[in-house]
């Protein structure tokens, strides 16, 4: 498997377009930001009033390059209108660089999420959809085959901190799916939807959380105002999630799962797939993950290798599927041994 690059510029205008989407985010404080302590970690809120109503809106957990923008609201709210049509410029470059992007449908409502603050709120885009989003943070060129191509979106997020941020979605994502000719596919729990299909397309969104228990049931996610699907090993994946852009209009920022984490939990699906006989969708899922592998021994050999001997860590049953699905592939498999 040839492991192709973007050229320098389109790497360097990819991290551009972060840096301004992340500068814009920051610019729309309308009150006073506000640090907020829970169990020993800070949280940023803007606060302020509307009419005699107050509000904490969420913006994210204290770090350096969080509190630098935050010093610096006031001066970038001043430049959006600039920063919008530099943003505009650099989405127009990468796609003459040949980046793939995101098609119509699945950017307009990636957008429309992103809007109504599924990312600010601890939601990240997981599935191809995110490994998609790797062209750019890994700098790696994708090309319209089985590997990328997906009409599914699928968020996650944990149950604990959709509760504990104590904010909200706005407007409520029923009636974002409603404008965008979603409607609620049917659960066994007729009293929770997590799962929405366009009605003129083929397209699901799909709404996913940590499973800490046997029990694979589903989960309200108080923030997104919406249920999940509790699976095993996503607590994993979606740990320690990074910022990304996705690459539709002027850009949208995104939350994806870290890309060691994405290839090491890939290995693992796929593995879970084959005990249920999904041979297609193993088959898809070892391909990204012997693709991330193969990249992130050659690029980033320690975040691989982190990554790796901490899911081994996690028991008997994680090795044994690690191990499973590494003897599915020889050179994922190489790469890995390397890393000792």
């Amino acid at each position: 498997m040839e492991i192709r690059y973007h050229s320098p510029t389109a790497q360097a205008a990819y991290h551009d377009l972060l840096s301004l989407l992340l500068d814009e985010a920051v610019s729309e404080i309308r009150g006073s930001p506000t640090l907020k302590e829970r169990e020993g970690k800070g949280y940023w809120y803007d606060h302020y009033r509307i009419g005699t109503e107050v509000k904490d809106r969420y913006l994210g957990e204290d770090t350096a390059t969080l509190r630098a923008r935050i010093d610096r609201h006031l001066e970038l709210k001043k430049e959006a209108q600039g920063r919008r049509r530099e943003r505009s410029r650099l989405v127009r470059l990468l796609r003459s660089e040949r980046f793939l992007g995101m098609d119509a449908a699945t950017g307009s409502l990636v957008s429309a999420l992103a809007k109504t603050g599924v990312f600010r709120l601890g939601g990240t885009l997981v599935g191809t959809n995110a490994f998609r989003l790797y062209e750019g943070e890994l700098g790696m060129r994708l090309s319209l085959d089985q590997t990328a191509m997906t009409s599914d979106i699928d968020i996650a997020s944990f149950e604990k901190l959709s509760l504990a941020l104590e904010d909200a979605v706005e407007p409520d994502l029923t009636g974002v799916f409603n404008e965008l000719n979603f409607a609620p596919v049917p659960a066994l729990d007729q009293a929770r939807t997590w799962r929405w299909r366009q009605s003129d397309g083929a397209t699901y969104v799909e709404f996913l959380t940590p499973s800490f228990s046997e029990e694979e049931g589903l989960r309200d996610l108080a923030a997104l105002g919406v249920s999940a699907q509790a699976l095993h090993h996503l607590n994993y994946l979606i740990a320690e999630p990074i910022d990304a852009a996705g690459i539709y209009r002027d850009g949208i920022l995104i939350r994806a799962p870290r890309p060691e984490r994405f290839a090491i939990h890939k290995l693992i699906v796929a593995d879970r797939r084959r005990d249920g006989r999904d041979s297609l969708k193993s088959r898809k899922d070892m391909m990204q993950a012997e693709m991330l592998i193969t990249l992130l021994a050659r690029d980033r050999p320690g975040d691989l290798a982190d990554a790796y001997h901490d899911a081994m860590q996690r028991g008997p049953r994680w090795r044994e599927r690690l191990e499973r699905s590494l003897a599915h592939s020889d050179r994922a498999q190489e790469a890995i041994a390397a890393l000792a």
